[in-house]
């Protein structure tokens, strides 16, 4: 049983990791515009999701020593033998989703130091993260399918991550600009008041993505039935979680209808200190409730919709 947390608490790593690489060098692409993509909070930007992508290598080597000692029944890492861990790497779907992934974050973090435009850094190290995160899929219920509904799953899988990845990015991007010192330019409250009121259309695009992509991988996981939803631990746990989403979408409204304007109206006065504060609250509950997310999710892949 411990080994199975642990295997969670591994996902959970990857999952929030490779989000937030791919969400926060995407919203640097979407977000900022030309000239702020030369300022300190862009290069600070780039720092975060070149860690990010050092960290998701990290656990990503990990991962797969511990799927092949868990493969090979053995008892301590030394007994994994080459050929074994070569087998898993080179000779399966997920060993080679693996090696897509370890590339692409050592290009993702390639594009974190070289000279480059930052338009080209940010389009680069999104599409490079988005990759790596993509890789996941194959971990998941999205490999369990052959054939076309195979292909199907996988996309819709990816579609899920990629959406996902989107949100969790945002809001850490969000909460970056908000955690900024009293003292900070004014330049960066302003981009806060921009992104926040501007996030409205790829949000919305976000959670059409999630919902679509969710129901499907439900059908295709469990079939057009709901009493697995009350009947099996896959089931509650589902609903658990969109519960939890649910209460993001709460969030995500107040920011959009009313703390966000808040905060716009409060640059004509320039006191706008009380309405970051509240702005970077709500962002940090929705971020503590995005992580709930993917701890589920994290589980989840571990579950049968059968099971009990």
């Amino acid at each position: 049983m411990a080994e199975d947390w642990l295997t969670i608490v591994l996902r959970l790593a990857l999952y929030l990791d490779m989000a937030a690489a791919f969400g926060v060098a995407l919203f640097g692409v979407y977000a900022l515009g030309h000239d702020e993509r030369s300022l300190a909070i862009s290069r600070r930007y780039r720092i975060y999701v070149g860690v990010f992508a050092v960290m998701g290598l990290g656990l990503s080597i990990i991962g797969m020593t511990r799927l092949a000692k868990a493969l090979a029944g053995a008892q301590n890492y030394s007994e994994l033998s080459a050929p074994l861990v070569q087998m898993l790497v080179l000779d399966t779907p997920m060993g080679l989703a693996w090696c897509v992934r370890i590339l692409a974050l050592l290009l993702c973090v390639l594009m974190t130091v070289l000279t480059l435009t930052p338009a080209r850094r940010f389009a680069a190290m999104t599409a490079s993260s988005g990759v790596a995160l993509s890789t996941l899929a194959w971990a998941g219920h999205g490999a369990m399918d052959d054939g076309i509904r195979g292909f199907i799953h996988l996309a819709s899988d990816i579609a899920h991550l990629w959406a996902a990845g989107a949100w969790v990015g945002a809001l850490l991007a969000f909460l970056i600009l908000a955690m900024m010192k009293a003292g900070a330019a004014q330049d960066t409250v302003q981009i806060l008041s921009r992104t926040s009121n501007g996030f409205a259309r790829i949000g919305t695009l976000i959670v059409l993505v999630l919902t679509v992509s969710g129901i499907l991988n439900y059908l295709l996981i469990a079939g057009p039935v709901l009493e697995p939803l009350v009947s099996t631990l896959y089931g509650r746990l589902l609903l658990g979680k969109l519960a939890l989403f649910g209460g993001m979408l709460v969030l995500a409204a107040a920011n959009r209808f009313s703390l966000s304007p808040a905060l716009e109206a409060s640059l004509k006065t320039g006191n706008h200190g009380q309405a970051v504060a509240k702005l970077r609250q709500s962002l940090f509950t929705e971020a503590t409730l995005a992580v709930l997310v993917l701890a589920s999710v994290a589980w989840l892949g571990m579950l049968s919709p059968k099971g009990a």
